[in-house]
């Protein structure tokens, strides 16, 4: 890839970044500067790959074209150490070209060499031969900044920069204003532990960071903004796995006066931008799913829908056989679902197996399973199976079923887990490459332990069908809550928002919150909505899982630039870290008893 502009390349140490050279530039004299990523003596000749952000050239140094005292320093070259080169483009033999690389038709003969600064030995390389495995990640994030020099790290930047450039670009267009919104702010839960910041000149008080700016964004709405857009940086203390970080990058943006086709036409036109410069395919409009639906089918509610497989319900067809466990998990207002699986009897027992544990890893107590053959059938739920049960089933002979049995609650999540295992076994071919998909209508409560929790959070409005079961029945009530999927992989959220504050009043209380509390958490919110605020709704996406998921890049810190590890830390620059006792005097915190995790008294 070139530098970004034409004219833009040049500084007083340069004329051309290394990278940007083409055939017709050959003859040209220039300057260039950047890293030693690999040298290649042969004597009287030295091959130098050099590397700057735009990519790699060859650069040579021989006694024909290059300064004695250059050519002398050029065999002493280091790897990553820094040089600047002044000399002559020139075209390669037509057998010497390397059409792998966009310079691969020219090299650099190098008149004068200078060096910059050398480096020392690199504790993990940058360059790799074809055959040579990366260091450890946590080497890798250790010495984050010679892993950052990678061509694969820095591509993924330069796409992450694009995207949201394309995305500024977008809503610009659109009419909408960027504004930031506060990273101290108040602590107001939203599904995930705060990130506090003790305040100095206000002993015991803290502040938080925002988990997102949801309700900034709802009082610029009440403020009369009509169109809000931000790329935010949000924070969140929860437990980390390979699609998690305690603080990211989101997409968020809000609007006045606007349906649920508003928000998911606007975001449909985003994606179809941002993928044609990913060079990945999107094209409105995407296909369309309640949540009810999504889990029925696939029992989850972010299918991944480049394969077809569906979830069959046999409650009708089996539910009568003369099964103590099927019948049971029907009385017990349950069903009988699962999978027809064509030619799937060629699995093997140990593969059936790897599908049991993981149906029991997603909260299954087991699978149930039957190969169809010409004389009946044979595994365990074969059994009971009659002629009457395979022909509903739909199985022919070669065939396999493995199905749950039991609340959808349980075999949903179990059934989603089995389709997932299941295609990898079976090597079952993808349908297409991109599949993208809307949910809708999630349901507005969730009930855990015993309590009542938001499905996505407690600003979400009500299925306007729905809310005469409010107070009666929350658990039933479905919202007007959006996400978004490709592949799968949950990319946002969003929703219309409430904008009556009596309504906004029974929701808080519905979760089991009093008035003190809600006046507390919330009355600066309830304020605003009273001032006459109108309908409104928004979305966030995430930045990091888009670069992500749109490489195919198997984890977020492949996409970002400092990441932390699944441990929350910071290896690079070593945070966090502890304070000394002074520091924590200036802030008001007690230090902790050793080996114990409360403060001292």
């Amino acid at each position: 890839m070139t530098g970004r502009g034409e004219g833009s390349e040049a500084t007083g140490f340069r004329s051309r970044t290394a990278g940007g050279l083409r055939s017709s530039d050959a003859g040209r004299t220039e300057r260039l500067t950047g890293w030693v990523h690999r040298r290649r003596d042969l004597g009287g000749l030295l091959f130098v790959d050099l590397r700057d952000r735009s990519g790699l050239v060859q650069i040579s140094f021989g006694p024909e074209w290059t300064e004695a005292e250059s050519l002398t320093e050029a065999h002493k070259l280091g790897s990553e150490s820094v040089i600047r080169v002044e000399g002559e483009v020139a075209l390669r033999p037509t057998e010497a070209r390397n059409p792998e690389l966009p310079t691969g038709d020219v090299e650099f003969r190098v008149q004068r060499l200078e060096l910059l600064n050398p480096a020392r030995t690199p504790q993990i390389p940058v360059y790799r031969g074809p055959d040579e495995d990366l260091a450890a990640e946590e080497l890798r994030l250790k010495h984050r900044h010679l892993d950052l020099r990678r061509s694969e790290l820095q591509a993924n930047l330069r796409l992450r920069h694009d995207l949201v450039l394309a995305t500024r670009n977008y809503f610009d267009r659109l009419g909408f204003l960027e504004i930031e919104t506060p990273i101290l702010t108040k602590t107001t839960p939203e599904g995930a532990r705060d990130y506090l910041v003790p305040s100095r000149v206000h002993p015991g008080e803290f502040f938080a960071l925002p988990q997102s700016p949801q309700i900034y964004k709802q009082v610029l709405m009440t403020a009369g903004y009509d169109r809000y857009v931000q790329i935010a940086r949000c924070f969140r203390d929860e437990d980390l796995r390979a699609d998690r970080q305690p603080e990211f990058t989101q997409i968020d943006l809000e609007a006045a006066f606007v349906e649920p086709d508003d928000i998911l036409g606007w975001i449909e036109g985003l994606m179809a931008e941002m993928a044609a410069t990913a060079e990945i395919e999107a094209v409105p409009p995407f296909e369309r799913m309640t949540h009810a639906e999504a889990l029925d089918r696939f029992g989850s509610d972010r299918p991944d829908l480049r394969w077809s497989l569906e979830i069959s319900d046999w409650t009708d067809a089996f539910g009568s056989a003369d099964s103590k466990i099927l019948r049971n998990a029907v009385e017990e207002g349950g069903r009988i679902r699962g999978f027809l699986l064509r030619e799937g009897a060629r699995l093997s027992r140990r593969e059936i197996e790897e599908l049991e544990k993981a149906a029991q890893a997603a909260g299954a107590p087991g699978l149930l399973w039957a190969k169809r053959t010409d004389d009946g059938g044979s595994g365990p739920l074969s059994r009971w199976l009659g002629e009457g049960e395979w022909e509903l089933s739909g199985a022919r002979p070669g065939d396999l079923i493995v199905a749950a049995a039991g609340p959808d609650a349980m075999t949903s999540p179990a059934l989603s887990a089995v389709r997932g295992s299941v295609i990898g076994a079976m090597g079952l071919p993808a349908e297409r490459d991109h599949a993208w998909l809307w949910v809708l209508d999630f349901p507005l409560f969730e009930e855990h332990e015993g309590r009542m929790h938001p499905g996505h959070h407690p600003f979400v409005l009500p299925h306007p069908e729905d809310l005469d079961r409010l107070d009666e029945d929350p658990l039933s009530v479905r919202s007007l809550a959006y996400d978004l999927v490709y592949n799968g992989s949950e990319l946002g959220s969003g929703s219309i928002r409430i904008h009556d504050p009596e309504l906004q009043r029974r929701v808080f209380q519905a979760l089991g919150m009093q008035e003190e509390e809600i006046a507390r958490k919330y009355g600066f919110l309830l304020e605003a909505l009273a001032s006459g605020a109108p309908p409104h709704g928004g979305i966030a996406l995430g930045v990091d899982r888009l670069v992500k998921d749109f490489i195919g890049a198997g984890s977020l810190r492949d996409v970002i630039a400092f990441p932390k590890t699944t441990a929350a830390r910071a290896l690079f620059e070593g945070a966090p870290t502890p304070l000394g006792a002074a520091e924590m005097e200036e802030l008001h915190i007690a230090p902790l008893r050793r080996g114990a995790g409360v403060p001292a008294s």
